[in-house]
């Protein structure tokens, strides 16, 4: 949207890129490394490899949320913000727990509509005939559709930075949390824990990373490279659905 309306979108490109080669790292060492491992059969991890990858993933996670929060903020706002002094209206303690409260009941909800409609999804993947991996592609895209569309709001109002910071933060969060708690739901639950991506999907998952760093490095952004991640989007929806 910003690359629509000013034709160049800029952004802070150290924050960005920060965010996402955390992005990257977590999604190769959680999703495509357990592909390449030999220790247990099919795409996933021994036990160890397993606790492994969930403490790396709270660590980073972390590491993130303190570079984010405290250490660098300024590297994750824009220019604007830096030069108005954003940054140092620290909330009220009382704002700050009235937003954690609203921030867990909206996962709750978000999770709990989820789960209301996995029956749907799953009926409208088999009348399409398409392979049951879109069932969690829907199901994905739903839990993350609230940190979609705040981010797209933010990218219409040429608020391109929080734009990135709620996109990347989405994924650092749905990766660096949800990993660490399937493992440890593993230890109650029968059957392996299947966590290796497909070649197909290490692919794209490759192209995202290399146009991404070029896209991300000059701290600008034309619609050239608004269109490319839109095509790399589509067509991971397209072999989604039709593999």
């Amino acid at each position: 949207m910003s690359t629509l309306r000013r034709h160049v979108a800029t952004f802070n490109a150290e924050g960005t890129a920060t965010a996402f080669a955390t992005v990257i790292t977590l999604a190769t060492v959680c999703l495509v490394l357990p592909a390449f491992t030999t220790g247990s059969p099919g795409p996933t991890f021994t036990p160890t490899q397993l606790t492994f990858a969930a403490i790396a993933s709270v660590v980073l996670y972390a590491l993130f949320v303190f570079a984010q929060t405290v250490r660098h903020r300024d590297l994750f706002l824009s220019e604007e913000e830096v030069a108005t002094d954003v940054h140092d209206k620290t909330p009220t303690d009382r704002a700050a727990l009235i937003s954690l409260g609203a921030l867990v009941l909206s996962l709750v909800a978000v999770i709990g509509l989820a789960k209301v409609e996995s029956p749907a999804i799953e009926d409208a993947v088999d009348y399409f005939d398409a392979p049951q991996s879109a069932v969690g592609v829907a199901i994905a895209l739903l839990v993350l559709l609230p940190e979609t569309l705040a981010a797209y709001r933010s990218a219409r109002r040429d608020r391109l930075q929080t734009s990135f910071n709620l996109a990347y933060g989405s994924a650092v969060a749905s990766i660096g949390l949800t990993i660490p708690t399937v493992a440890l739901a593993s230890i109650w639950l029968d059957g392996s824990l299947v966590l290796g991506l497909s070649s197909l999907q290490i692919t794209l998952l490759v192209l995202t990373g290399v146009v991404g760093g070029l896209t991300i490095l000059p701290g600008r952004a034309t619609l050239q490279e608004g269109g490319l991640h839109l095509a790399i989007f589509a067509a991971f929806l397209v072999f989604a659905l039709n593999p």
